[in-house]
């Protein structure tokens, strides 16, 4: 009997911040499908055991002989990047079972719109706590065992607002201004270490973020049938996971032709 291909990321394990929807549930289904053990991450337990459950059933039946051991594909991990109590008993969690991820994806994300001047500081505040401190603090947790293996990998998925300036959006752009920049100093200090750094950065993409907003009849916001989906931002993260192990993706842009 032939032998099946095996998976471009078997045997790796990664973390997805902001796993229950969107972006980040896509990025998680498609390194599940690429043989990856998923940790799961984001504040809604219903929503991370869904998309759990569509990893596991996209491994389709248990494996021949002559394949691969079965493995949990999925675990999920209720938790909130803003709060390093939550922080620290996920990665005691993950170091307890000996399953510290080798693959970062930072996607947990906020989206709010209003002029500087009608920006409640409350929110500006919490809007950088979810989209630049939290991911700073669980890298920074994760970084000394990476640098350690001397293998790894982290991806920021930004937006096309961490380098174009839209009006109505001074917290957003703000928060991924700075992940951008993050990612940059990052890329520069891991440079020689084996652990590679790249930065997703797509246009706007049909997500639930966009829910509140309604951009169909919204003036000012692309249709929503001319946004990205969000299995294409999941295939670039994908694409610069697979690259040789000395080829490093420093950036992708991302925009709907």
């Amino acid at each position: 009997m032939a032998h099946q291909a095996i998976p471009a990321l078997t045997g790796r394990r990664a973390l997805v911040t902001g796993a229950s929807r969107g972006i980040g549930r896509a990025v998680a289904r498609a390194l599940g499908a690429a043989g990856a053990t998923v940790h799961l991450l984001a504040r809604s337990r219903t929503a991370l055991e869904a998309v759990a459950a569509e990893i596991s059933t996209a491994e389709g039946p248990a494996q021949m002989p002559d394949q691969l051991p079965a493995h949990v594909p999925a675990h999920v991990h209720v938790g909130d990047v803003t709060d390093p109590v939550s922080m620290n008993r996920l990665l005691e969690e993950l170091q307890t079972a000996k399953h510290l991820p080798d693959i970062l994806v930072s996607n947990a994300g906020l989206f709010p719109l209003a002029a500087v001047s009608d920006t409640d500081p409350a929110l500006f505040e919490q809007t950088l706590q979810v989209n630049l401190i939290g991911p700073f603090r669980v890298l920074h947790a994760l970084l000394p065992a990476l640098r350690a293996a001397g293998r790894g990998d982290i991806v920021t998925i930004g937006s096309v607002s961490d380098r174009h300036i839209f009006g109505g959006n001074g917290a957003y752009a703000a928060s991924k201004f700075g992940a951008r920049a993050l990612h940059e100093v990052l890329r520069t200090e891991l440079a020689g270490s084996g652990v590679r750094c790249t930065l997703i950065s797509p246009a706007a993409t049909d997500t639930p973020i966009w829910d509140p907003i309604d951009p169909d009849n919204t003036p000012g916001f692309p249709p929503r049938a001319a946004m990205l989906r969000a299995d294409d931002v999941a295939d670039a993260v994908l694409w610069a996971l697979t690259r040789p192990a000395h080829v490093n993706i420093d950036e992708l842009r991302l925009s709907r032709t």
